[in-house]
């Protein structure tokens, strides 16, 4: 049977109790253990998927075609473990599945209720994930702060699975704030404490304290932690500020975490000093021979979170080249108004457009990739990154005046950019769209097929609008290249552009396929041929 890390945060939220997670499930990994993590989210959406990214942040997307939060692509990140439409569990998926078992009279006349039918409903979920996956430890984190009113059902469950498992088959990991005021020049325990408190009184005990600060305690405010929260002193964790989140893994090894977390769910296992993370990872983010500009032009580029696995994979790609990569945010909609585009992409060796929905800033994306096809800059475009170069090839290159997506402009008179077949009696907007993992067959004398090294992938997808292959035949005559399709339903996956140092653009989303240590292919060249641009 698995056994369980139960993850709770306090005082405010982005403390990365994500990254806590992944961490720990890298720690773990290391350690010869097999796991699987899973985010509980507090909200009544059923997914995050209809949300604005400016709510929200960006929808990951699952192999099997799930919409989930963001996290799950730290912990696909950082380790091996397989998530899944399951592995985000949110109040309205917990909600839904109660009602609907209401509906069907499942409960044989009961008053349904949060105790015990909603909590159960809850610890059915997150145990099925653990069976179905036949995990070591299942790593569990419950998404808001402690005494939000809507993470409590939450909270219970987890306090009742605690109690029916055992405390060497269940483990709380609590999370906190740990501030450093400068103007007196020490750290402040009291919002620890109160966090605690408030953990207690609702009956968790957290066995390990988190604490986020950004500088490191002394051994005195750890003492001092541990007696006013009834928790050992090996067990209160510095968990201090770092410059890359990949170091966040080395730093709990360094606190002894990993040894600490298998003595107290009586495990032994393997020890491993995480060489390889530290050689291939660490070291090029700290050390790296070379460097390059990348210019993102997106709509959301307020929000760093709304790019968060495209940010990533670029470092990535910087790390397979032993590069550090500069990220030049811009917003598309700046561009729109710029008169001089070269002064707000001046000195970018690359630029990539990721995806996006909705009308807004479109037209500077399409500057934007104007700009890098006339001046033979690397290009890279995402989902909707490949569709704005479609419509920029149609109407410079091609001489189709107008030519647009009729996402954005219905009456277009060249719809090189149409909705799906299949999406156009779709009424209801929740995970309606295609989505998740299809096949791409890629063209051997294309960039794609000398990154991929393979003519067969299989990449994950989020999106209602596709090429039209009406114009296809004549996007060939004036030198575009579709270097990838779906071949079963005849769909344009990759376009590339003949003569281009290079300009790739895909329907689908590479990013959430990329990892610190292994590179996406496509962004790994993508950052090569930057580096190249650069000399």
């Amino acid at each position: 049977m698995s056994k369980f890390i139960f993850i709770t945060g306090g005082v405010v939220s982005s403390l990365g109790k994500g990254i806590a997670a992944a961490s720990i499930g890298k720690l773990l990994e290391a350690r010869g253990l097999r796991t699987t993590i899973i985010k509980c989210d507090p909200y009544l959406n059923v997914d995050p998927g209809t949300m604005n990214p400016y709510q929200h942040g960006e929808v990951y997307v699952t192999e099997d075609g799930a919409e989930t939060d963001l996290d799950l692509g730290h912990y696909e990140r950082f380790t091996n473990a397989y998530v899944s439409k399951d592995s985000n569990i949110t109040t309205g998926k917990i909600y839904y599945s109660v009602i609907m078992k209401e509906r069907r009279g499942d409960y044989l006349g009961k008053t349904v209720q949060i105790i015990p039918h909603i909590t159960d409903e809850i610890k059915d979920s997150i145990r099925k994930v653990s069976h179905d996956r036949d995990v070591d430890v299942t790593i569990v984190e419950i998404g808001g702060t402690v005494g939000d009113i809507e993470s409590l059902p939450f909270l219970e469950a987890i306090r009742q699975m605690r109690w029916e498992l055992g405390e060497s088959y269940a483990l709380n990991i609590h999370v906190t704030l740990l501030p450093y005021i400068r103007s007196a020049g020490e750290h402040k325990t009291k919002p620890t404490q109160h966090s605690v408190g408030r953990l207690r009184e609702i009956g968790i005990m957290p066995d390990i304290l988190l604490c986020r600060t950004e500088k490191a305690m002394d051994q005195e405010q750890r003492e001092k932690i541990a007696l006013f929260c009834n928790v050992d002193k090996e067990a209160v964790i510095d968990a201090c500020d770092v410059k890359h989140i990949y170091e966040v893994p080395m730093v709990f090894k360094k606190e002894g975490l990993d040894d600490l977390i298998l003595k107290k769910l009586h495990i032994k296992s393997q020890d491993n000093d995480l060489r390889d993370w530290q050689d291939v990872v660490i070291k090029r983010l700290k050390y790296p021979e070379r460097e390059v500009k990348i210019s993102v032009v997106g709509k959301y580029i307020s929000l760093p979170d709304a790019y968060k696995s495209i940010y990533e994979a670029l470092v990535h790609g910087g790390i397979a080249n032993n590069a550090r990569v500069f990220i030049n945010k811009i917003d598309s909609e700046d561009l729109e108004r710029d008169k001089d585009l070269a002064r707000s992409l001046n000195g970018s060796k690359g630029i990539l457009i990721p995806g996006g929905f909705g009308t807004r800033g479109i037209e500077g994306k399409i500057r934007a990739v104007q700009y890098a096809r006339e001046k033979n800059i690397p290009f890279f475009g995402i989902c909707l990154g490949m569709q704005v170069a479609s419509i920029e090839f149609a109407r410079n290159v091609c001489g189709l005046k107008g030519a647009n997506s009729t996402e954005f402009d219905q009456d277009t008179k060249y719809p090189v950019i149409s909705l799906l077949e299949e999406q156009k009696n779709v009424k209801n907007m929740g995970a309606s769209m295609r989505l998740g993992a299809y096949a791409c067959h890629l063209l051997k004398n294309s960039l794609s097929f000398r990154s991929y090294k393979k003519e067969n992938v299989l990449e994950r997808h989020r999106h209602r609008y596709e090429f039209n292959n009406k114009y296809k035949k004549f996007f060939e005559q004036n030198g575009m290249l579709f270097a990838g399709m779906n071949t079963e339903n005849h769909l344009v996956e990759i376009i590339e552009l003949k003569g281009h140092p290079w300009f790739v653009a895909c329907q689908f989303h590479p990013e959430f396929k990329s990892k610190p240590e292994r590179a996406h292919p496509l962004f790994r060249q993508f950052i090569a041929a930057a580096l190249e641009n650069s000399h």
